[in-house]
């Protein structure tokens, strides 16, 4: 009996479903099956009685349940407590971060670093990739958190997941209602995007060349936040990260044929030694985008059946 059989175990009875079980612990369900199957043939009993699609918790497990909850608890205070013991951090994080990332993820990741380590002063610089890559050139930063720039010469960029763009339009847009809209539908489209200095728009031209597209750009914006304030009041349309849209006012549509695709990273200067402060805080970040895309490709899933 292994560690992993118990927290497996301790899935299931809780969610009582197989599929939602195994996504919690990031496992595969056949996996999950494979391994409660090997804890009930080495306790002797069945722990769960399955019927069709349902799942019941036995007598036998939900007693079992009871002493694997407390030693499973006591294991993890175990181990928060020795890494704090052992990750008592003080001095300061530089860091850089574009729009997207500071609306959603970075400040949930300073909280819980903080609450961490509270003996470290974070600093989080709102930039684009371009400044970001320059300002880590020039040492004023300790890594940042962009889309990959134009120069890596002296930088070292580390993706952390693909992500996929939307269209977003206001709630009053034609395209407002539809499940998706393919690029060449935005011929002669009205659409704000951002200007010609930043990466993300080299993406999105090269997918309307693709898609033989020549939208009408009626603006271009070096910030994110004025262009969702101009497509909520108006019938312009633009392409943005699905995290950028936070209004009730403005729709995200996925993109077809093809999708606007980016990779966003972390971006570090070459040759130079991480603090352990900034390597704790990367973890943090790679957990919590993990995390956050797992969820989403849940709801991907259960939304296309």
């Amino acid at each position: 009996m292994e560690l992993r059989h118990l927290r497996y175990f301790t899935a299931l009875a809780e969610q009582l479903n197989f599929t939602q079980a195994a996504e919690k612990v990031h496992v595969t369900q056949s996996t999950l099956s494979h391994q409660i199957k090997q804890l009930e043939d080495e306790l002797g009993c069945r722990l769960f009685d399955r019927s069709g699609k349902r799942v019941l918790i036995t007598e036998a497990g939900a007693l079992f349940l009871e002493h694997i909850r407390n030693a499973l608890r006591e294991v993890d205070e175990g181990v928060w407590t020795i890494r704090k013991s052992a990750d008592i951090l003080t001095g300061e994080i530089r860091m850089g971060a574009t729009h997207t990332f500071n609306m959603r993820i970075i400040p949930n990741c300073v909280s819980i670093f903080l609450e961490q380590h509270p003996s470290v002063r974070v600093s989080v610089r709102e930039l684009s990739g371009d400044d970001i890559a320059q300002n880590l050139i020039d040492g004023e930063l300790d890594f940042g958190v962009a889309y990959q720039p134009r120069n890596l010469d002296a930088l070292r960029f580390e993706p952390l997941y693909n992500e996929e763009m939307v269209l977003a339009v206001s709630t009053r847009h034609p395209f407002a209602r539809r499940r998706f809209v393919r690029m060449v539908e935005l011929h002669l489209q009205k659409v704000v995007l951002l200007s010609k200095t930043f990466t993300t728009r080299a993406v999105i031209d090269e997918c309307f060349r693709m898609a033989n597209a020549d939208p009408v750009v009626v603006a271009e914006m070096s910030a994110i936040a004025p262009m969702i304030e101009l497509v909520s009041s108006t019938s312009i349309a633009t392409i943005v990260s699905e995290h950028a849209i936070q209004r009730d006012d403005v729709r995200a549509i996925p993109l077809e044929s093809p999708t606007p695709v980016r990779t966003p990273g972390f971006l570090w200067r070459r040759n130079e030694t991480r603090s352990a402060a900034a390597r704790h805080f990367a973890a943090i970040v790679r957990n919590m985008t993990e995390e956050a895309n797992g969820r989403k490709g849940a709801r991907r899933r259960q939304a296309s059946r």
